[in-house]
This record gives C-alpha cells, structure tokens and sequence, in this order.
C-alpha cells in the first residue's frame, strides 16, 4: 500500500457525492416537467434553482482543487468529474427550458423514456460517487452507465425516426428535436463521467 507523510484532501468526496445528489433531484423534477403540463413553469423554476445550487458545487470543487496541495488523485481527473457532473445538469435544465421557450404541449413518448432512462443514470451515479473514497466496487456503476448510454442512443434514433415519419410538421420537428437533442447530450454526459471513474480506477488500481 503506498504511503504517504502528507495527507491526500478529503473534502472533495462530499463535493462530488452532493454533486451527483443533486441530479437524481434535477432528473425526478424532469419526470414531473415531462408529464405534468399544467405545473411546467414552476417546474423550470425548481430545476433553474438546481442548476444554480449545482455550479456553486462545481465552483466549490474548482476553488478547492486550485487550493490542495495533495489531491485524492490527479487534478485533470478530479476537473473533468466535476465538469462532466456540471455538464449533465446543464443540459437537463436546458432540456426543460427550450419546452418553455418553444411552447411545446405533448411530448413524444420517446421522451418520457429518455428522462426515465437519464433518472436511472443519475440514481446509479449517485450511488457509486461515495465509493470514489475507496474506489472499489465501482465496476458495476460504469458497465451500467455505458448499458443505460447504449440504450438511450437506440432510443434517440428511433425518436429521429418518428420525428421524420410525417406525423409532425417542419416547425415542430425543429423543436422536438432540440429538446431531444439536450437529452442525449445529458446521457452522453453520464457515460463520459463514468469513463472518468474507470481511468481513475484504472490509474490508482
């Protein structure tokens, strides 16, 4: 076991663990956004505060990596954990506000299972951030998150599919395709933050 006179900074575990927290909250408040017309609006609200509470997490996790001496491991990795975390909640509250923006009313079904895919990623996420202390057991959460990527990428194709099948017409394509696109972004997102984990694991195995 290697051994060190000078102690590795703990603090930024919590920092990630609130971090991914806080999208299992920002992808159930989606759910809600997706499914409940008549409460979007408040809804958006609620995921603007999450988004806002997430960056001073981010700013957090940057202020203490320019400030530690000693990290738990390498300073571009614990930079692209936090990104990838920020990046995913990013696109979840823009996903929200270009419905609003559009004035988009029923949503494909296609994307009430993207977010329920996304909610599944984010559970899974949040799960396995405090194991980032000991970094064991974690090769289950990317396999998941890699399965649940593969997944929304079939499920993004065949929403491009329908969206291009006639139903729809030209204008609405263009704004259900933004909304969709930001979902996919988000779920990319989850799967480069596992990526992450593994070469972290991989480096400090």
């Amino acid at each position: 076991m290697p051994f060190s006179l000078t102690p590795k900074d703990s603090s930024f575990y919590p920092l990630f663990t609130a971090s991914a927290e806080n999208l299992v909250a920002a992808t159930d408040v989606l759910s809600d956004f997706i499914h409940d017309h008549a409460r979007r609006a408040e809804l958006a609200i609620q995921l603007r505060d999450l988004e806002h509470a997430a960056d001073q997490t981010t700013h957090a996790i940057f202020r203490q990596l320019n400030t530690s001496f000693v990290t738990p491991f390498d300073r571009e990795d614990i930079y692209a954990l936090a990104s990838n975390l920020d990046d995913v909640m990013d696109y979840v509250e823009a996903a929200a506000d270009l419905v609003i923006l559009t004035g988009l009313g029923t949503l494909p079904a296609e994307m009430s299972q993207q977010v329920a895919l996304l909610q599944r990623a984010a559970q899974t996420t949040a799960e396995a951030m405090p194991r980032l202390r000991t970094l064991k057991d974690l090769s289950d959460y990317w396999i998941e998150v890699n399965r649940i990527e593969n997944e929304a990428d079939k499920l993004y194709r065949r929403l491009l599919s329908r969206l291009y099948s006639g139903e729809f017409d030209a204008l609405e394509i263009l704004k259900l395709k933004e909304v969709a696109d930001q979902l996919e972004e988000a779920a990319d997102a989850f799967e480069h933050l596992a990526n992450v984990v593994e070469t972290i694991a991989v480096k400090e195995s």
